[in-house]
């Protein structure tokens, strides 16, 4: 019984010091409003300088996703290395890992015509795996096949966006469409990635890559493209190709496999053209790669960019959080003068209720509450004013989200610094003789 005294007593001075807090902070609306809005303000730039942050990485990270899980680019640098276009199809048989492969061609502003319309546009030779290895599907029509590729047959798969300004939406499959002054037949389309996204394909013409040849006059091609089924195939295939390109042309610094197996078997390529490798006598030219430190061939994984690219957004929203979380500092401190403040205009206050019997801990806990209550009105304020300004920010067309971890970060430096910065004035207050305190 006496126990539950001690508690129900204990919850009725609980109860009164809340009380006077809510009065306190209540009776001079001015104070508080300055007070709130120190919190307010840093709670919202934290909220939205890391809501940008968030919006920029999950914008990049999401530009190198579209380009395709698990694929490894083989990419040369110099015109001295280069590929022969039945390499890239005995990749998937040669090399552990590697399910697809496609020679690559580019072709940059080729002259187009549709019907009277004249333009230009890029695009892009690839062979009937692109679908596979880039995961981007054909929303109408079918991609075009082995065979098209073959017999260097004149047909074409749009981009989402060429397609769509053909026929006002209409799939323009089965219609024509003359590249380079020849008619192809626009066998699908492609779903749509996004604006930036997939390097841009939607603005893009893909076409057979032995078709493309024809256009840019090339005998071999510069890149190849590799898809893996999972990320550790991905790596396993990297460390092969690593291995056979560093032996064969002297390449690899740049190339980053995970662990070697010592006993694995070397895959011979013997389609990489090889030809020596020597400096250029002239060494201003911007194909000089040795002259720039460059690797004459470079090897990437997409999987890899994509993490690296995660990791360092990550690092940059951290940052502009901390930075924002000063400001919380400052509304820390803006409290503490606020209620030190306070304490010395209501010492007659104090010390009536230390005359009727109030104890020390019941001022001390009437204070922070006051510090506690200043700081969860100024967080919800500050989140709210945070997330308009992210709204804001994605109208003009930023990327910002307002994300969790970014309201958990400002909502507890928030509180713990409106607790910390109030413990102080409210010793000060409790530790007040009542005495004392009458005769001020």
């Amino acid at each position: 019984m006496k126990n539950k005294g001690k508690i129900t007593s204990a919850l009725i001075r609980l109860k009164f010091s809340a009380e006077m807090a809510f009065n306190g902070i209540t009776s001079n609306l001015l104070r508080t409003f300055l007070t709130v809005l120190g919190i307010a303000i840093g709670v919202a730039a934290v909220v939205s300088l890391m809501g940008i942050g968030e919006g920029a990485r999950k914008s990049i990270v999401a530009q190198f996703e579209s380009l395709g899980q698990n694929v490894i680019v083989i990419k040369s640098n110099a015109e001295n290395v280069r590929f022969k276009t039945d390499e890239a199809e005995g990749l998937a048989e040669r090399i552990t890992g590697v399910e697809y492969a496609t020679p690559v061609v580019y072709k940059e502003e080729a002259p187009i015509r549709w019907r009277r319309d004249e333009s230009e546009l890029d695009i892009l030779g690839v062979n009937q795996y692109y679908s596979q290895i880039k995961d981007h599907p054909v929303v109408s029509g079918n991609f075009f096949t082995s065979l098209h590729v073959k017999q260097r047959s004149p047909v074409a798969v749009l981009g989402f966006n060429v397609a769509n300004s053909l026929l006002n939406g209409r799939s323009p499959v089965g219609q024509t469409i003359k590249i380079d002054g020849i008619n192809y037949r626009i066998v699908g389309v492609l779903g749509e990635k996004g604006e930036g996204n997939g390097d841009n394909i939607d603005n893009k013409i893909v076409i057979p890559f032995t078709s493309a040849m024809k256009i840019t006059k090339a005998l071999d091609v510069e890149e190849i493209w590799a898809k893996s089924n999972t990320a550790e195939d991905a790596e396993l295939a990297m460390v092969q190709l690593g291995r056979i390109y560093k032996r064969q042309i002297g390449i690899g610094n740049n190339i980053k496999p995970g662990q070697e197996d010592e006993n694995e078997e070397e895959m011979p390529i013997d389609d990489v053209i090889e030809e020596p490798v020597e400096e250029p006598e002239n060494p201003d030219d911007s194909t000089n790669v040795f002259e720039k430190g460059e690797e004459p061939l470079t090897i990437t994984s997409l999987n890899n960019l994509v993490e690296e690219a995660d990791q360092a957004n990550r690092i940059m929203s951290v940052l502009l959080g901390g930075i924002a979380a000063v400001s919380l500092l400052v509304g820390g401190i803006g409290i503490m003068n606020i209620m030190l403040v306070a304490v010395t205009e209501r010492t007659s206050e104090i010390g009536v209720r230390r005359a009727l019997g109030a104890k020390q801990e019941d001022l001390l806990i009437q204070f922070l509450l006051e510090a506690v209550y200043v700081s969860i009105i100024g967080c919800v304020v500050g989140i709210i004013l945070g997330a308009w300004a992210v709204t804001v920010v994605s109208r003009y067309g930023l990327s910002a989200v307002v994300s969790l971890d970014s309201i958990r970060i400002a909502v507890g430096v928030a509180l713990c610094s409106g607790l910390l910065f109030g413990v102080y004035p409210a010793i000060n207050a409790s530790s007040l003789p009542p005495v004392e305190a009458l005769k001020r």
